[in-house]
């Protein structure tokens, strides 16, 4: 069976992870979870990238070496942290075990064999923090303490001039092919504004890339000289290959690669937009589907990121939210690809009126009228009227509309407004309806009117909770359970898309409990 593969990049063990890190990857794992809703078969990879001079540096900064370095971290920090977010990867790659030192090695050498790969000198700035030479034109002047000093845009921090003679790709012959492709599938790069800045920066003409460094030895050994290791970005590029089989297990690469999507953070899109795909080429390789870069995460205007210490831990935010708040909120509040700022203010305000008044109330009202009025038995309903038939009408409308935004358009906030504006919907329809003054009406008709209110509310949280599984999985579980659907219909789990809009599907008799709050209420502030 094809796989629908999704991947984030694989992150590097230089620190523990911040909110950045975790935007990215809660996205990516929505994006994995919604396809799966939709009974395709995920391949959801992500990992840690392990080499280069960064790690080295910090690991010596540390007294330790970089191998317990990276050990260290990725055990105690980033596989904890993915855990607690609920992060359902099927694959975790580090580009320092064989399964990938092998076949990065192998995928060179195919390239120096076949005469796409030579041997030069170069002299230039490189910022060791993105592991990337700079061209001139892209540095910052410094100021303060770093006055008269040229600057890395990304990191702040001043680029040091190295010169070595190492091993080159032909990228420079890769341009009109690049561009050729750009223009053939205009959603290759998105968003539009991260493709626009790609294709500017390719017409412009690229350089050739070097490869290989030679000042220090942390890193996969260019096989046919030892003196050389292998560019980290190259060697960390290729895991999206080598994590699914690439020269190893033939049948599951060709089920799996390439990616269908790509998702990056928007300061390493030149590497999976520019570089990433010309090496497929060369190689003779398909390239991926998309490249999805979100923006950055600001916190005081300022790029999220331990460098310039706006970095925060997502810990801060699950102890006081939740971790389905937390998956919620960044999706919810940005607009993904594109730049959007974090407030404790913000996070709260709409953690208060969405989730905890919108939704949450809607789900304690319901069950605790079930509870109330029918003993906690789900009543059959009579035949619709014309309210029932506008939010059944509105159910398939916001079913389409969320998958569409979510599962193919990657507007994971589209889909999640969609969502919420039918939660809104039926707290109105239970407004208008008002089930607790027909409650005493003790008249068959009365009786009945009430049951067709409940069963039709309780009905469009079961929708609800399909819809939100992706994103909220504790949240939606929990609901699930409380309308008795986790019996009556089976696992969570086992729900598809397609049958999130049909109604009628909780039978009537399902035992209904009202359970704690799906979202308590915050009781102290945050810092």
């Amino acid at each position: 069976m094809t796989s629908y593969y999704v991947t984030t990049p694989i992150y590097y063990v230089n620190d523990a992870p911040h909110l950045g890190h975790a935007y990215t990857t809660v996205a990516a794992d929505v994006l994995a979870r919604w396809h799966r809703l939709r009974g395709e078969h995920v391949w959801f990879l992500t990992g840690t990238d392990e080499h280069g001079q960064k790690i080295l540096r910090t690991a010596e900064a540390n007294r330790v070496g970089p191998q317990q370095w990276a050990d260290r971290l990725v055990t105690e920090s980033w596989q904890p942290l993915w855990d607690h977010l609920h992060i359902t990867n099927d694959d975790f790659i580090r580009t320092t075990q064989r399964r990938h030192t092998d076949r990065v090695q192998e995928f060179v050498q195919d390239l120096y064999d076949k005469g796409d790969i030579y041997k030069g000198g170069y002299e230039g700035p490189y910022c060791v923090g993105c592991e990337e030479f700079k061209l001139p034109g892209e540095l910052i002047d410094g100021e303060g303490k770093f006055a008269g000093q040229k600057l890395c845009p990304i990191h702040r921090t001043p680029v040091e001039i190295l010169s070595e003679e190492n091993y080159f790709f032909k990228l420079s012959e890769y341009g009109d092919r690049l561009l050729a492709h750009y223009e053939a599938h205009p959603d290759f790069i998105q968003p539009e504004s991260a493709r626009n800045e790609v294709v500017k920066f390719v017409r412009a003409g690229l350089q050739d890339l070097s490869i290989s460094r030679s000042t220090f030895d942390w890193g996969v050994p260019v096989p046919w000289d030892a003196a050389h290791v292998i560019y980290v970005w190259v060697d960390a590029l290729l895991n999206y290959a080598t994590a699914v089989g690439y020269n190893e297990n033939p049948e599951k690469f060709e089920d799996t690669f390439p990616a269908d999507v790509h998702i990056i953070g928007r300061d390493i899109l030149r590497f999976h937009a520019v570089i990433w795909p010309a090496m497929l080429m060369a190689q003779g390789l398909p390239l991926p589907g998309r490249i999805a870069a979100n923006g950055w995460l600001l916190v005081g205007g300022e790029k999220m990121s331990k460098s310039n210490l706006t970095g925060i831990r997502p810990r801060d935010l699950t102890s006081h939210f939740g971790v389905d708040a937390y998956r919620w909120y960044f999706l919810r509040a940005i607009a993904f690809g594109q730049d959007g700022s974090f407030s404790w203010e913000d996070f709260t305000a709409r953690y208060t009126s969405e989730l905890a008044n919108d939704y949450g109330n809607l789900a304690s009202r319901v069950t605790a009228m079930v509870a109330r009025y029918f003993d906690g038995v789900l009543p059959a309903p009579t035949t619709p009227g014309p309210a029932e038939e506008t939010l059944h009408a509105t159910l398939a409308t916001t079913v389409t509309e969320a998958d569409r935004r979510i599962g193919d358009e990657l507007d994971f906030q589209g889909g999640i407004l969609a969502i919420f504006d039918f939660i809104r919907q039926v707290n109105g329809y239970l407004t208008e309806q008002e089930p607790w003054k027909v409650a005493k009406d003790d008249s068959p008709e009365g009786k009945a009117r009430l049951s067709t209110i409940l069963y039709t509310a309780a009905e469009s949280l079961l929708a609800v909770a399909v819809l939100l599984n992706p994103i909220m999985p504790d949240t939606s579980q929990k609901l699930w359970t409380s309308l008795g659907a986790e019996t009556s219909i089976g696992p969570l789990s086992d729900q598809r898309i397609g049958e999130a809009g049909e109604w009628g599907r909780l039978p009537a008799g399902s035992s209904v409990t009202k359970g704690p709050a799906l979202f308590p209420r915050l009781e102290e502030p945050g810092p």
